[in-house]
Formats: structure tokens, sequence, C-alpha cells
């Protein structure tokens, strides 16, 4: 193996690295990361091992870590009885927290869950467990999440080296 091919898989390495450090952080695009680490690796390999098939695989589980973040913060804002402007509120609370660092993107949806309900309600209380309610159902998106990039790559070591 000559040395371009060793500097791109560290680098690749790097990529999946960061990614699942990034997963964990909703300010950075952690899960694209990881695919992109683990397209470059299997593209320095020259496709031998780990072939078309395992990269639509990689890039379902990929696009599903969205759907299951996203579905996972509505059902526990949902569980709680939180209404749709609380919903828009856990949203727009994510969206504008992301300007404000990691802090913000992990209180945001929380604050704007909180807002958005309280302008429903007028009650606290409810506003409140609405917010620990997306909060948590954040959390469990966070673990969902984590859980699918660990897969993918179980799936491309498989690959690889079976």
């Amino acid at each position: 193996m000559d040395w371009t091919s060793i500097s791109l898989f560290v680098l690749a390495g790097l990529f999946v690295l960061v990614g699942i450090l990034g997963t964990a952080l909703p300010a950075l695009p952690g899960v694209l990361m990881v695919f992109a680490g683990l397209l470059l690796a299997a593209w320095t390999d020259g496709f031998v091992h780990v072939g078309t098939g395992t990269l639509v695989v990689l890039g379902l589980l990929a696009a599903l870590t969205y759907a299951v973040d996203f579905a996972a913060g509505m059902l526990g804002a949902q569980r709680v009885g939180a209404s749709r402007r609380a919903l828009v509120g856990a949203v727009l609370g994510g969206l504008l927290g992301l300007f404000l660092g990691i802090a913000g993107a992990i209180v945001g949806p929380f604050i704007g869950a909180v807002i958005g309900e309280y302008t429903v309600q007028r009650n606290l209380s409810q506003a409140g467990r609405v917010g620990v309610g997306t909060w948590l159902g954040m959390a469990v998106g966070l673990a969902a999440k984590l859980a699918l990039v660990f897969a993918m790559i179980a799936i491309f070591a498989l690959a690889l080296f079976w």
C-alpha cells in the first residue's frame, strides 16, 4: 500500500471520528461526515470490498438518522400533550439555537416548545412539561442516531473484512 492510500484511509478515519462526535452535537453534520468517511475509505479501496449495495444501505441508514431524530423530538412533545404551536416552536427554537452555538442548539428546542405551548395554554406548568418532553425526545433521538451511526460503521467493517 502506498503513502497516498494510507493518507486517504487516515483521512477517512478522521472523517468518521469527527462525524461520531458531530452526531452527538446538534450543530454539526455528524452523520454526513461518517458517511463521507466511509465512502472515502471504500473509494480508496477501489470499491473492492465495499460495493454499491453496501453503500446504498449506509446511505439509507444515514437518511434514517434524520427521520429518527425529527420523529423522536415530535413524539416526545406529543406524549406530554404538546400543541401544534409547541411543535413549531421546538423546530424554530432548534433552528435559531444553531446560531447560538452548541448550547443554543440544545436549549433552543426546549425554549421554543415552552413558548409555543404557553401561547396556546397560558399555563406555565404545562408549557414546562412540553419543553421537558421535547428535550427528552431529543435525547432519545440522539441515542437512536448514535446507534444507527455505529450500525453503519459495523456494516462497513463487515463488508471490508469479511
